[in-house]
């Protein structure tokens, strides 16, 4: 497609210097005194038409009508391809940065706010557009029209020829000293925008605190403030684009103004037709339009590398979590997990965990507890390769996770978090959304074993029934067991529960732990929990603080042994020192 549009460009650059020729065709061998050149006779003659001077005017109108017919089918053609190859190219760079947004870690993530991203994914993915059009088809066109043009008027006359080149080193000058603030202010404008979107997209995420907490007219002010900035950026970059058309246009008057004054003094001396002098500005018009476009280029360039460098940023990012060259797929595995000596952080030079190790059987329940911030997160999130360790290794049956393939690695590990992260589709889609191809029937049945049946059932469609954004029309405990139904339906062998039942009431509680048991049953299980009640039938209770397991053991052991989870246990009960248990 870009060679059709290129083709096109350059019959548009051939359409550019036959247009001004039915002017001189009228000018000097119809209404002037010129006798008619052979070349007219013979088109006459082939159209069987006397050499008269109104026969040159029809042929001169005619072809006058017919090149700027030509002229605007070039003109469709070329805005009909842009439409297919343009969208296609801007929708492909869009489609592979999305692609790389999911792929690059979490920890990537947690550093850039989701607005940002947007803005990257939405607003400088269209530079590639910019690119395609104004930096590489553009510049060919223009150049095709100089060099075209400009030998057509050397043979015209070449000292009109040289004056007219003569305004290109001015005009290079004026975008040399333009380019660089206009990419300046671009960047400025493109940075300032994604923080108006980011707020935006952070408010209404976040919209019942807000009219909890009725902070409207606050965040509207910021609001105004952030848009504020960006209105005054956007202007001093209107206001430097504005100066710089302004001396451009100087420029290129002042270069007509002397091809003018010496052209009309050739013409007066009779060195020069008077239908040459009107073809010569026609074409010093369209060597100064493309003179510009070609200069504009480096302008473009400095503007558009703002939103190319924003892009790049994120398609270049080092991705901390890499798939080998090569990699194999994980088998079928039973479910053997053994964390050797794990140490991470999310910061250099400040590890979260400390030379962690940690085994877990097939089909056995592991339990992690601690106090907010000690590390039991980032553990289980090393499993499926969320993020990979400073030193140590994760083995699953004997593989190392970081020596197989991602996709056959996370297909065996179902995670039921805290915060469930349904989507905006339909009951059964989310339910499905760890496996796609599964049938209605496999759905209901795992919705069953989640106890999310019967609510799902009461509403409007069933389990067509399309959720809000992130389910907010569901309460906490109807979104965790769509959560429970979708790790069901995944059946696999590895299941990590991160605080699955926090923040619930005991009724709603039971009816989770309930599906959860059926969850759990035969597969080998991670859980996080605050709430020791969860976790005391788990085969081993790990305790992690400041990082390090200090602990490990069931929980009537833990309990006998006296420590850290002893501890635990006794303020979550409002137990005393040395009570019965």
């Amino acid at each position: 497609m870009l060679l059709l549009i290129a083709g096109i460009s350059l019959a548009a650059s051939a359409t550019v210097t036959l247009q001004p020729w039915p002017m001189k065709l009228l000018v000097d061998y119809a209404l002037g005194s010129a006798g008619v050149p052979t070349w007219t006779h013979s088109l006459l003659a082939s159209l069987s038409l006397p050499p008269t001077a109104s026969a040159v005017i029809a042929v001169a109108a005619a072809a006058s009508f017919l090149l700027w017919a030509f002229n605007n089918a070039l003109d469709v053609g070329a805005s009909w391809a842009w439409t297919i190859a343009g969208q296609r190219l801007v929708y492909d760079l869009a489609s592979d940065l999305f692609h790389r947004l999911q792929r690059l870690s979490l920890l990537f993530h947690t550093r850039r706010t989701v607005g940002d991203s947007l803005s990257r994914l939405t607003g400088d993915t269209w530079s590639i557009y910019t690119v395609s059009s104004s930096l590489l088809i553009a510049p060919m066109q223009h150049l095709a029209t100089l060099v075209t043009i400009g030998i057509v008027a050397w043979k015209l006359n070449p000292d009109l020829a040289m004056l007219s080149l003569g305004m290109g080193p001015a005009l290079g000058a004026s975008a040399l000293f333009f380019g660089n603030r206009l990419k300046r202010r671009s960047k400025l404008s493109r940075e300032t925008q994604a923080g108006v979107l980011s707020f935006v997209h952070q408010t209404l995420t976040a919209l019942p605190i807000v009219q909890a907490f009725d902070t409207r007219e606050q965040n509207t002010l910021r609001f105004q403030g952030l848009a504020s900035d960006a209105v005054t950026r956007s202007q001093r970059s209107v206001l430097l684009t504005s100066a710089s058309g302004v001396v451009n246009g100087l420029i290129t008057t002042a270069g007509t103004a002397t091809i003018l004054y010496f052209g009309g003094v050739k013409v007066l001396s009779g060195t020069l037709s008077l239908g040459s002098l009107l073809v010569f500005l026609a074409y010093l018009r369209s060597m100064q339009t493309a003179s510009e476009g070609l200069l504009a280029v480096y302008t473009t360039f400095k503007t558009t590398s703002a939103s190319i460098d924003r892009v790049f940023e994120v398609l270049d990012s080092e991705e901390m979590v890499r798939e080998e060259p090569g990699a194999p797929v994980l088998p079928m595995v039973r479910g053997h997990v053994q964390l050797e000596a794990l140490t991470v952080g999310y910061e250099p030079g400040r590890p979260v965990l400390h030379d962690v190790s940690l085994e877990a059987q097939p089909g056995e329940t592991i339990a992690l507890v601690g106090p907010t911030g000690a590390g039991k997160s980032t553990l289980v999130s090393l499993i499926p390769r969320f993020f990979d360790p400073w030193s140590g290794r994760v083995l699953i049956d004997g593989h190392d996770v970081r020596g197989v393939q991602l996709k056959s690695l996370r297909a065996q590990i179902a995670l039921v978090l805290q915060e469930p992260f349904l989507l905006p589709l339909s009951v059964a889609e989310n339910i499905a959304y760890g496996r796609p191809g599964a049938t209605r029937e496999e759905v209901e049945r795992a919705a069953v074993a989640a106890n999310a049946h019967e609510f799902i059932m009461r509403m409007p469609d069933g389990y067509d029934t399309v959720l809000g954004e992130r389910g907010a029309t569901l309460s906490g405990g109807e979104r965790q067991r769509l959560s429970i139904a979708r790790a069901l339906l995944k059946d696999a062998p590895i299941l990590i529960l991160d605080e699955p039942t926090s923040a619930l009431d005991s009724e709603t509680e039971s009816l989770l732990l309930e599906a959860l048991e059926r969850l759990m049953s035969g597969r080998t299980t991670f859980i996080i929990a605050h709430r020791l009640s969860t976790i005391r039938r788990a085969d081993r209770i790990v305790v992690i603080e400041d990082g390090r397991a200090v602990e490990q053991g069931t929980h009537g052991e833990l309990i006998a042994a006296g420590g850290t989870y002893q501890r635990f246990h006794d303020l979550q009960y409002g137990l005393p020192a040395g009570a019965l248990r």
